[in-house]
């Protein structure tokens, strides 16, 4: 199956260079491109993506709030995996598109295999939460973060010991063959706990469930 592809920034030689590298893909179509995050809410309505690569930094709407508007739609419509494009000064702003259900972030002068695997990973239903960059983003923001109005925590309760203790395990960044290593157990009973764990607690992906771990406690940054 093609995976559909928006490319949103603000830059032309950046959406033509990575619509370039992505087009030469078999599996990959990019079918738009926008400058802003109003056109990529706009070319999203019509075309329909499955990931849509989206910049942090664009005028008119930027790339955490047309995620916000993209991934929060009620009615039903389509709703595609985001895939933030970053550098490190905008960091905050990752983590603020995580909460909203963004699956993942690419720093933008990553190896052109990174992009093209990144697309990929979020296409299939992954969160790209892997790279030690990640976690440790995650971590810093999780710290700084002031304690939400209700306790996270609670949310919780409704997990069995060992899908709690496979949660804190993706929070920490382990890969579903990592945790079925250190668990002793099969990967594809690893994927069974993930995806209970996704539906008890109500979650877009992976990406989400590392937000509330932190959040609620479970995990403390830098342990």
């Amino acid at each position: 199956m093609t995976i559909r592809v928006i490319i949103a920034d603000d830059q032309a030689m950046v959406r033509a260079g990575f619509a370039a590298l992505l087009n030469a893909q078999a599996d990959i179509d990019v079918v738009g491109d926008a400058a802003d995050g109003a056109q990529a809410l706009e070319v999203s309505g019509r075309t329909h993506p499955d990931v849509v690569l989206m910049d942090v930094r664009m005028p008119v709407m930027d790339g955490l709030e047309a995620t916000r508007q993209l991934l929060g739609r009620t009615d039903g419509g389509h709703r595609p995996r985001v895939l933030m494009l970053t550098t490190f000064d905008v960091d905050d702003y990752v983590y603020e598109a995580l909460r909203a259900g963004a699956s993942g972030f690419l720093l933008k002068d990553a190896p052109p295999a990174d992009l093209i695997a990144a697309v990929r990973v979020v296409a299939a239903g992954e969160a790209l939460l892997a790279p030690s960059v990640t976690r440790r983003l995650i971590e810093d923001f999780a710290r700084t973060r002031p304690a939400p109005r209700r306790d996270p925590k609670l949310r919780l309760n409704g997990l069995t010991p060992r899908e709690t203790e496979v949660l804190e395990l993706i929070a920490r960044g382990l890969s579903n063959q990592e945790i079925a290593a250190g668990l002793v157990l099969a990967e594809q009973t690893v994927k069974t706990h993930i995806g209970r764990i996704l539906a008890k607690l109500d979650l877009r992906d992976r990406a989400q469930a590392v937000v509330l771990a932190y959040e609620s406690g479970l995990v403390t940054p830098g342990q």
